[in-house]
């Protein structure tokens, strides 16, 4: 006899952690109904259900603690059996246990309030974004930077590290997170080193975790360079938006040369000496058909990567190419998708596919702008995003700094998606959080509305959590891999 099964993404580090160029770390919700075995429970009717292969069944959670949980048939038709309400103390062996992580997972609730109660859970990490250089050797179509001549001193670099370490021992985090960027952060590669250094001493000092990531072009990359920062165990992300010309349209050198073969010698060469750089791509109409050949590439690698939407800013409006056409990004994606399909990988992607739409678990804003994030510039201005930088509210010696970014109502704001229009109502709002906050004020002069990708969010976000389902059968041995 079969015995019930499910399967659910294990949120390990990888699945947290992937890597984009934005303040990518969302504030996770979870659910607080009480796992009582007295209580009478019945199945969650705000599901929809996914037919996957050998009657696996997966079901999407809209308010669940978990996007996709699959079922096989007698984990399917326990779940089933609740659509009359029972008690979970008439349960016994194997289906008990089920049961019980049904209810966990808001799979069973209480009829009395069929909706999983959802509650912000505190972010224990805090990021700062610090801007080194606006200098850089490309040309990016969709830069949004001016590309002064100016760098951060390493004076002015330490004060951001100390200011960042005194808003986390202040505020009770457990972590701290610093992303190099720029401008091309390898132009001022020495200056990474000695301020990862003094991190160290910081977090040390103050008994914190220390996470620290290089946001490259990858052009400059060097033996050398790579050696260092495995010495510092500090992670690389690339930026890649395709292979060869797919690329080049996007992010051409200075010169007018395009950037991909130097950037793909790159990525092989951290590979050859254990490096694995996460991989950022951003998908936009110049790409959008070239998308299933950079995705190829990265799978043949198996690269930790992140699929993000172009963003409009003053510096690339005059590229009307660049724009987001609903039906050229929807079918360029979809056909991404089918390439995966085809080459599933061991990670999760359900954080990686879908621009700021994020289905690794509940929560209520896109990003953590204005609660859990800093960034600096390279004059130690603080603003709440990069894409903002030209809009400090305060510097490196405000004092309670988080807190003056978490009460600024002049600039970006990242209100909850309860506090949307058009989101409140729809089953993705727990997932997708109604997008870049930033890209919708853009589109419509307002915060708390939808995203203007929201068409494209939703005739995406199905087939990941297919891929998903896909992905974690692949990985149990139910799945026939070809």
């Amino acid at each position: 006899m079969t015995i019930p099964r499910m399967f659910v993404t294990k949120y390990d580090d990888i699945v947290l952690r992937d890597e984009c160029d934005c303040a990518c770390a969302v504030i996770l919700c979870n659910d607080v109904i009480p796992l009582m075995e007295n209580s009478v429970l019945q199945s969650n009717k705000d599901v929809t259900r996914i037919q996957f292969p050998r009657n696996w069944q997966g079901l999407y959670l809209p308010d669940g603690t978990n996007s996709l949980v699959l079922l096989n048939q007698p984990a399917y038709d326990l779940w089933k059996s609740f659509q009359e309400k029972r008690y979970l103390s008439a349960l016994g062996g194997e289906k008990l246990k089920i049961a019980q992580d049904m209810v966990k997972m808001g799979l069973l609730v209480s009829p009395d309030a069929q909706s999983v109660v959802l509650k912000k859970t505190q972010n224990t990490q805090l990021s700062a974004w610090l801007h080194l250089t606006d200098r850089c050797n490309l040309r990016c179509a969709y830069c949004y930077l001016p590309h002064k001549s100016e760098d951060m001193t390493l004076k002015t670099g330490r004060a951001t590290i100390e200011a960042t370490f005194r808003e986390a021992r202040d505020n009770s985090y457990e972590q701290v997170k610093l992303k190099y960027s720029g401008g091309e952060s390898l132009l001022q590669f020495s200056l990474i080193v000695g301020l990862h250094k003094y991190a160290q001493k910081l977090a040390k000092k103050h008994s914190l975790k220390l996470d620290g990531v290089v946001l490259s072009n990858g052009t400059l990359l060097t033996e050398k360079i790579i050696a260092k920062m495995q010495g510092l165990d500090l992670r690389l992300m690339i930026s890649l938006d395709g292979v060869g010309d797919w690329h080049d349209v996007q992010r051409p050198y200075a010169s007018g040369r395009g950037s991909f073969a130097d950037v793909a010698e790159s990525v092989d060469l951290a590979l050859a000496h254990g490096l694995i750089p996460d991989t950022s791509i951003t998908v936009s109409g110049r790409n959008a058909e070239g998308l299933s050949e950079i995705i190829d590439w990265v799978l043949a690698r198996d690269l930790p990567f992140s699929l993000n939407f172009y963003r409009q800013n003053d510096l690339s409006i005059p590229h009307e190419d660049l724009k987001l056409e609903e039906d050229k990004i929807i079918a360029g994606m979809l056909s991404a998708f089918e390439v995966i399909e085809h080459n599933l990988p061991s990670r999760s992607l359900l954080a990686s596919l879908t621009d700021r739409a994020n289905l690794s678990a509940p929560h209520l804003r896109t990003c953590s702008v204005g609660d859990s994030y800093l960034v600096f510039n390279q004059h130690g201005q603080v603003s709440k995003c990069q894409m903002k930088m030209d809009s400090p509210i305060a510097d490196i010696n405000t004092e309670n700094l988080l807190q003056v970014v978490r009460d600024d109502k002049s600039g970006i704001q990242n209100i909850s998606v309860e506090d949307k229009e058009e989101c409140r109502d729809c089953d993705w709002k727990y997932f997708c959080t109604g997008g870049c906050s930033l890209e919708s004020y853009r589109a419509t002069g307002r915060y708390d509305v939808k995203s203007p990708n929201c068409n494209i969010y939703k005739a995406i976000l199905p087939e990941v959590l297919r891929l998903e389902g896909l992905r974690l059968l692949k990985e149990a041995g139910e799945l026939e891999v070809a």
